[in-house]
C-alpha cells in the first residue's frame, strides 16, 4: 500500500461542524452557524470521529468541551479552514437561511405535502427547504434528515401522530358499479382487491365482520401511490385513507365502495430535531395534516351520501 493509499480524507461538512461546535459549544449553535439541523451537526461530527478513531467532544455539563484528542486535532484542521474560507471564490454572494431536510413516504410527499409547500413558503421564505424520500416497507430512509415523516406504530415509534384516519374500500366508478346499489361486505369477493404491504385489509377484514385471510392473488403494489393509480385504472379495490385519494374522490376517479371504514394497522406520525425551524415545520405540518383530513372526510361523506 502506498502513502497516498493509506490517507483518509474527512468530509469539508465534518470538518466545518466538528471546528464550529468546538468554537460554539453546542451543536444547536453550529447548527445555526451551518443553516443545517442539530442532528446532521452530531451525525458530521461522529463520522469524522469514526474517520480518525477518536472522541473529539464530549458534553461537560450543558456545554460540549474538546477533549485532548480534540484540542490536537483542532489545532491542525484550523488553519486549513481558514485558509479555505479566504478564498473569494468559496463565497456565496447572498447570504442563506437555515435548512430544513424533510424525509417523507413517497405518496404522503406527493398527495399531500408537496401542495402546501407554496403556502410553507410564504410562512418562511428564509428557510431553504429540502425534500427527500423515504421507503417505508423497504426500511429506506435518508440520514440527516432534521423532520422524519413516518408510517407505522406511532406510540411504538414516539411519533406524534399527524392525523387519525380509517381506511376505505376506493374504487373507479365503473368497478363499483359491477355490485349492488346497497352492497353487504360479502359482495366485496365479486371484485379484484389490489395488494399493498403498506395497507393491509386483513383489519378491514376484522371490521366489516368477514373471517377472510388477507388476499394472496393480484400483483403486490409496494407503493400506496401505485395502488391508487391502479384503482382509477379500474384494476380493483384500493384500502386507502381518504387523505391520500383525496384529489381522485375531488375528481370522481374514486368512489367507496362501501359504507365501512376501519382503523388501518398503522397511522402517519412525525419526529424532529430540537431545532427550532424543525419545530416549526412539525407544528405547520401537524395543522395542514389536520385540514386536509377534515376536507378529504367531507368529501368521502359527501359521496356516501349521494350528495357529491
Amino acid at each position: 500500500m502506498t502513502s497516498r493509499d493509506a490517507l483518509r480524507f474527512p468530509s469539508l461538512d465534518g470538518l466545518r461542524a466538528f471546528e464550529a461546535a468546538a468554537r460554539l459549544g453546542s451543536y444547536e449553535q453550529a447548527a445555526d452557524e451551518l443553516a443545517v439541523g442539530a442532528s446532521a451537526v452530531g451525525k458530521r461530527i461522529a463520522a469524522l470521529e469514526s474517520l480518525i478513531g477518536a472522541e473529539l467532544l464530549q458534553r461537560g455539563g450543558k456545554a460540549l468541551t474538546l477533549t485532548a484528542a480534540g484540542r490536537d486535532y483542532l489545532a491542525q484542521v484550523r488553519p486549513a479552514l481558514t485558509l479555505l474560507a479566504a478564498v473569494p471564490q468559496h463565497r456565496r454572494p447572498d447570504a442563506r437561511g437555515p435548512r430544513l431536510r424533510v424525509s417523507a413516504p413517497p405518496t404522503f410527499a406527493r398527495q399531500l405535502l408537496v401542495p402546501e409547500l407554496g403556502a410553507y413558503a410564504a410562512l418562511q421564505p428564509a428557510v431553504q427547504l429540502e425534500l427527500v424520500l423515504s421507503i417505508p416497507f423497504l426500511d429506506v430512509r435518508p440520514g440527516d434528515a432534521d423532520v422524519e415523516i413516518l408510517h407505522g406504530d406511532v406510540a411504538r415509534l414516539g411519533l406524534r401522530e399527524l392525523m387519525h384516519e380509517r381506511v376505505w374500500p376506493l374504487a373507479a366508478p365503473a368497478l363499483r358499479a359491477r355490485l349492488p346499489a346497497l352492497p353487504c361486505p360479502a359482495d366485496l369477493a365479486a371484485l379484484p382487491l389490489l395488494r399493498t404491504p403498506i395497507e393491509p385489509w386483513t383489519p378491514w377484514f376484522a371490521a366489516a365482520g368477514l373471517p377472510w385471510p388477507e388476499p394472496t392473488e393480484g400483483p403486490m403494489l409496494v407503493d400506496l401511490g401505485l395502488t391508487l393509480e391502479a384503482a382509477v385504472a379500474g384494476q380493483g379495490v384500493a384500502l386507502a385513507r381518504p387523505s391520500l385519494a383525496h384529489s381522485w374522490l375531488a375528481a370522481g376517479s374514486l368512489v367507496p365502495v362501501l359504507p365501512l371504514g376501519a382503523e388501518p394497522a398503522h397511522q402517519y406520525g412525525v419526529r424532529h430535531s430540537a431545532d427550532a425551524a424543525a419545530r416549526q415545520f412539525a407544528q405547520w405540518l401537524g395543522e395542514c395534516c389536520t385540514r386536509r383530513a377534515a376536507t378529504a372526510a367531507a368529501q368521502l361523506a359527501a359521496q356516501l351520501s349521494g350528495t357529491a
